[in-house]
C-alpha cells in the first residue's frame, strides 16, 4: 500500500513537474508576449520576465520590440523630369502595439518592406533629379509619412526613413559633369572680371594721383626698372610711357611752327650743279610776312648765295684755236 502512495507521489511529481515546464515561459526585457487561449487573444500581454501559461491550451508569441534597421532594395523609376534612376534606401522601425502587430497583419516586417519599396518608388516618380540629389531631407519626409500612414494600424511606428543612393545612368552622369565644369568655367569668368573692374578703378585712382605730381611716373618707372633688375636677367627691357612721348611731340609742334626751316650745308659737287630750291625761285611777297619772318628769310637767301659756288662760263675751242692760229 505505501510502495502503491509512492509510486502515485512519484507520478504526480512527474506530470506535476512535466505540466511546469511545457507552461512555463520566459519573456526578455526587450519582448512582449502575446497569449492566444483557444485562439481567442487574451487581454493582458505579458510583460518581460518569468510567465505561465496553460499547456495545450494557451499560445504564446514573442514580439520583438526593439528598432528593426531594414534595407529597401533599389528601385527603379522615372523623374518628373523624365530621367531614369535607382534609388536605395533604409527605413527604421519599431513594434509599438505588440497585439496588433500579430492580429492586424500577417508578417509585419514583410508589410513594413513592401510598403517601403512601393512608397519609395511613388515618391520617385512625384521629384525631380535636383530633388533626389539635393534635397533629400524634404523626400525622406514625405516618404515616413507614406509608410506611417499605415503602418500606424498593424502597430508599427515608422521611426525614419533615409535615401541611402542614387544611380544614375552614365550619359546622365558625364551630362552633370559638363554642366559642373561650364557653372565653374562661368563663375571663374565673373571673379575675373570683377578682379579686373576693381583693378582698374584702383589703376585709375593711382593715374589721377600720378597726374598731380609729373615725377611720380618717373619714379614709378624706376622701381618697375628696379623689380626687374632683381631678378638678375641678362636682358632689361625697358618700358618707356607712351604718355611721355604724346608730352614730347606736343612740345615739338610749337617749335616747328615757330623756328624757320635749318640752311643745309652744301659741298660743291663733282656732278652738275642741282637746281636752286623752290624757295628762291618762287617769289616771296614781302607783305605776307613779318619784319622779323622777312628779315630770317633775307640772312637765311645770303647765306645760300655764299655756300654756293660761282658759275664759269667755258671757253669755245673753235674760238680758243682761231685766236691762236691769228696770233
Amino acid at each position: 500500500m505505501i510502495e502503491e502512495l509512492v509510486t502515485a507521489g512519484v507520478a504526480l511529481a512527474s506530470v506535476g513537474t512535466v505540466y511546469a515546464m511545457a507552461a512555463a515561459r520566459v519573456v526578455k526585457q526587450y519582448e512582449r508576449g502575446v497569449v492566444l487561449r483557444l485562439g481567442k487573444l487574451r487581454s493582458g500581454v505579458r510583460g518581460p520576465g518569468f510567465t505561465m501559461i496553460v499547456p495545450f491550451v494557451d499560445r504564446l508569441q514573442k514580439v520583438n520590440m526593439q528598432i528593426v534597421t531594414m534595407p529597401v532594395p533599389g528601385q527603379d523609376g522615372i523623374t518628373r523630369d523624365n530621367v531614369t534612376v535607382r534609388v536605395d534606401a533604409v527605413i527604421y522601425f519599431k513594434v509599438v502595439s505588440a497585439a496588433d502587430a500579430i492580429i492586424q497583419v500577417e508578417d509585419y516586417r514583410f508589410a513594413v518592406s513592401q510598403m517601403a519599396q512601393t512608397s519609395l518608388r511613388s515618391i520617385i516618380g512625384k521629384s525631380e533629379l535636383d530633388d533626389l540629389l539635393s534635397n533629400r531631407e524634404k523626400l525622406n519626409q514625405g516618404l515616413e509619412l507614406m509608410i506611417d500612414s499605415p503602418a500606424v494600424e498593424w502597430g508599427v511606428s515608422i521611426d525614419r526613413v533615409e535615401i541611402k543612393d542614387v544611380s544614375l545612368p552614365e550619359t546622365m552622369k558625364r551630362s552633370m559633369a559638363r554642366q559642373a565644369e561650364a557653372d565653374r568655367e562661368r563663375r571663374a569668368r565673373v571673379i575675373n572680371a570683377d578682379a579686373e573692374l576693381q583693378a582698374s578703378k584702383k589703376l585709375a585712382e593711382a593715374a589721377g594721383v600720378m597726374s598731380e605730381q609729373p615725377a611720380a611716373l618717373q619714379l614709378r618707372l624706376l622701381q618697375t626698372v628696379v623689380a626687374v633688375a632683381a631678378e638678375k636677367n641678362s636682358t632689361l627691357v625697358l618700358p618707356f610711357p607712351v604718355e611721355l612721348l604724346r608730352f614730347l611731340e606736343r612740345a615739338q609742334q610749337p617749335a616747328q611752327q615757330a623756328a624757320p626751316p635749318a640752311p643745309q650745308t652744301q659741298q660743291p659737287p663733282a656732278q652738275p650743279q642741282p637746281s636752286l630750291p623752290e624757295a628762291q625761285q618762287r617769289p616771296i611777297q614781302p607783305q605776307e610776312l613779318s619784319a622779323q619772318a622777312q628779315q630770317l628769310l633775307a640772312q637765311w637767301q645770303q647765306s645760300m648765295q655764299e655756300q654756293l659756288p660761282p658759275v664759269e662760263t667755258p671757253l669755245d675751242p673753235d674760238l680758243g684755236g682761231s685766236k691762236s692760229g691769228q696770233d
